[in-house]
């Protein structure tokens, strides 16, 4: 199956979203925007078209910049759709990729039932055959259905909360002192003084695997000793997150209507993550330097004592409305190849059930680790982005501990490569630096890639026995006779 360009989507269902999540009824938006009901329905079923007029006072209605209106992740649905229907359990149902494009632009709401019934279904097939293997690790391997819906949550509001971003601005500029370059301390202090929480920390000499752990009843914040300085002073301000900004952390997650327990739990965790991120990285500051840096993420990793992971991270967050910064994506992946995070504003598809596509640079950091590798990818429907990988090592025990292997990829539309030092000295429209990727195996359409580990969903591939490519799922080419 071929992947559609988000610009291919029509305005009513992100209209009847957006009023649904302002708690509006169609008659008052209706009556705010001085048409009739009627008419608004139609818009709503993608029946009318929107006038420029009645565009800009959907805007200002909604308090969106009009760009907003127009990419409200349904493409994000369509592809996630995309990679439901390919699987084979669906071979017989000859849906094709006009129809399931249907599907999103009238009811994205259907398309996320059927990919939430999917998440389910594939969390049961997976337990039934740990089961019938008896093994003994079941839950190692189970998709996880509640990290799916926060993630869900994540791209559903484009990795902005304003209301975390006020309240990490409130919280600095009572524990920012004015001499001070030291966050850590700040931070230490700021939860000793205002929450009488004391933070102490787990000697070298004893052997553990706990990174963080806070007991509410002694008020003690323990941080293993054994972890790098920008890794310390982020678990601080998550902690100051979940108690100081507990009110906005639900408001959230009720306002999503996040209601599975273990969701809540996982939904508090990110949150407050993104609240650490924020008070280590203040929007308006963070964003300036980002700019002045071009984006050069090393620099950005020692003016604000962070990591590199830390910031590839702050830097998907600058979309606040009338002062965003590059529209990012993110991945982070094992070394197995497992995606463990992931989030798109660049419009360029992530998979959500199997691994990404090997051609990818994410995966080739592996192989020189620490470096930061440079890559023009092409989706198949003609889609150019700029992607930066690099991999990296991380021990959260003793020296004995085995190391765990990540990479993080970043990456833009190609249009802003020129935003970023990275793209310094490569011609950006070159076809020779141009590298043709797909999403997964089982979705790309390209059968003659070399690195193909499955078959294509949607088409019969060429064998023929007296030919084989490097990959034996691609339809290579003969060779011309002389």
């Amino acid at each position: 199956m071929t992947h559609v360009k988000k610009n291919d989507f029509k305005l009513g269902a992100a209209i009847r979203r957006i009023r649904r999540q302002r708690r509006l009824t169609q008659l008052q938006l209706a009556d705010s925007l001085g048409i009739s009901i009627s008419y608004l329905n139609l818009i709503e079923n993608n029946r009318r078209n929107v006038t420029g007029k009645l565009l800009v006072s959907l805007a200002k209605e909604f308090n969106v910049e009009l760009s907003d209106l127009g990419s409200e992740n349904d493409a994000s649905i369509l592809n996630d759709l995309m990679e439901v229907f390919s699987d084979e359990i669906f071979d017989s149902n000859f849906l094709k990729n006009q129809d399931i494009q249907d599907l999103v632009s009238s009811q994205p709401e259907i398309g996320r039932a059927i990919i939430r019934l999917y998440d389910l279904y594939k969390t049961d097939e997976v337990r039934d055959n740990s089961e019938e293997d008896n093994s003994t690790n079941i839950s190692r391997s189970l998709p996880n259905i509640s990290a799916e819906i926060i993630s869900d949550l994540i791209q559903k509001n484009n990795n902005f909360f304003p209301t975390l971003e006020e309240k990490a601005n409130k919280i600095l500029n009572k524990v920012k002192s004015i001499d001070s370059g030291y966050l850590f301390s700040d931070l230490k202090n700021y939860l000793s003084s205002s929450h009488s929480i004391r933070v102490a920390t787990l000697p070298p000499e004893v052997r553990h695997s706990t990174a963080r752990f806070y007991d509410p009843a002694a008020k003690t914040l323990v941080l293993s000793d054994r972890l790098p300085q920008a890794s310390r002073t982020f678990l601080i301000a998550q902690q100051i997150g979940l108690i100081s900004a507990d009110n906005e952390i639900n408001s959230i997650l009720k306002d999503n209507d996040i209601n599975d327990l273990e969701a809540i739990k996982m939904g508090r965790s990110a949150l407050a993550n993104y609240f650490a991120g924020a008070l280590i990285m203040p929007y308006e500051y963070f964003l300036e330097q980002a700019k002045i840096t071009r984006y050069d993420i090393d620099v950005l990793v020692h003016r604000f004592q962070a990591s590199f992971e830390q910031v590839c991270h702050r830097l998907t967050t600058l979309q606040k409305p009338g002062n965003r910064g590059v529209a990012f994506h993110f991945m982070r992946v094992d070394i197995a190849g497992n995606i463990s995070k992931r989030f798109s504003s660049s419009g360029i598809t992530i998979p959500r059930y199997s691994g990404a596509c090997p051609r990818l640079n994410i995966y080739s950091a592996f192989t020189t680790p620490d470096k930061i590798r440079v890559q023009i990818s092409e989706m198949p429907n003609g889609e150019k982005y700029f992607c930066i990988a690099r991999a990296f090592p991380k021990r959260g025990g003793v020296f004995s501990s085995p190391e765990s292997y990540y990479s993080i990829g970043l990456g833009c539309g190609l249009s802003n490569a020129k935003n970023m030092v990275y793209a310094e000295n490569i011609l950006l429209d070159a076809v020779e630096n141009i590298v043709p990727v797909g999403v997964s195996c089982r979705t790309c359409i390209r059968t003659d890639c070399s690195q193909r580990a499955f078959p294509p969903r949607d088409r019969a591939l060429i064998f023929d026995e007296n030919i084989r490519g490097i990959s034996s799922y691609m339809t290579p080419s003969r060779l011309e006779s002389t």
